[in-house]
């Protein structure tokens, strides 16, 4: 999933940023319908039966969650954008305890804390002075919006449990992200800025398509099958983690003390999450 930071920040130099969401999905639609059009064909009363949850899922993991963070990064900072992403989990965690009565418990709670100030570290550079400087701006509730947008996608995506199995589903949720998507796309085209379709856009596509797209969004949906959409909400910590790191690797950017700091914590705080779930 952190590999969709990696298209971040090299693929829009080449791809509209909307238009790389909407392709990237419309891509994950095709792949998927290729290996599960005779299941979704057969089962086409089950697709019609769930087809709003279905709509909701697409629009709020694939639409809401890719579109938002593109425009708040127009008017925010990235810094901004990383703090108020890790709400994320947090929302998680509400929703589950205020909707569907989740226990919140001592372990979630440290490990939680532990996550946060983990990122914090990473974020600021090991300097907690860098928070009294920073400006919100109007980009920052698009980010906000964002990071409610995945939290209500993990808890009802665990939640509203399905008679399609996990590939159909996300087929048919990639379908509607992208159906989601295609009026921003086509305002993008028409007032913004145009997309050219060279070698550029067909890798970056691709790329988005199967790396942060149908690899992560799988694990993601299996992994809450064991752990629960709280828990597994927490991985949002690791993706700022590996997103540094990537940083590192493809963009040339120092490994520094705060670094590991930033990442003993998060870990830390993903173990006594996960022992809560033994």
């Amino acid at each position: 999933m952190a590999s969709n930071l990696v298209v971040a920040r090299g693929g829009i130099e080449f791809v509209p940023p909307i238009s790389l969401s909407f392709w990237r999905w419309f891509l994950v639609f095709l792949i998927l319908l290729i290996f599960n059009f005779f299941y979704i064909k057969k089962n086409y009363h089950v697709v019609i039966k769930e087809y709003k949850k279905l709509f909701f899922l697409g629009s709020m993991g694939c639409g809401i969650c890719s579109i938002f963070p593109y425009l708040a990064g127009e008017t925010t900072t990235i810094v901004n954008m990383g703090i108020i992403y890790t709400s994320s989990p947090i929302f998680i965690i509400l929703i589950s305890n205020f909707f569907f009565k989740e226990k919140i418990n001592n372990y979630m709670l440290m490990g939680l804390i532990a996550c946060l100030i983990g990122v914090l570290v990473i974020i600021t550079k090991g300097n907690f002075n860098y928070l009294l400087n920073l400006k919100f701006t109007s980009g920052d509730l698009w980010m906000l919006g964002a990071a409610i947008g995945w939290a209500l996608y993990s808890v009802y995506l665990f939640r509203w449990k399905s008679s399609l199995s996990v590939f159909p589903r996300f087929t048919i949720i990639s379908f509607f992200g992208a159906i989601s998507i295609s009026p921003f796309y086509l305002i993008e085209q028409h007032l913004f800025r145009a997309t050219i379709f060279d070698l550029d856009f067909y890798l970056w596509v691709i790329f988005a398509a199967i790396s942060p797209g149908i690899i992560a969004f799988s694990l993601y949906t299996m992994t809450q099958k064991y752990l629960g959409a709280s828990t597994t909400g927490f991985t949002l910590y690791l993706f700022t983690v590996y997103g540094a790191f990537y940083g590192i690797i493809f963009f040339g950017e120092t490994l520094e003390y705060f670094h590991f700091i930033g990442a003993l914590l998060v870990f830390v705080g993903i173990y006594l999450v996960k022992k809560k779930t033994r």
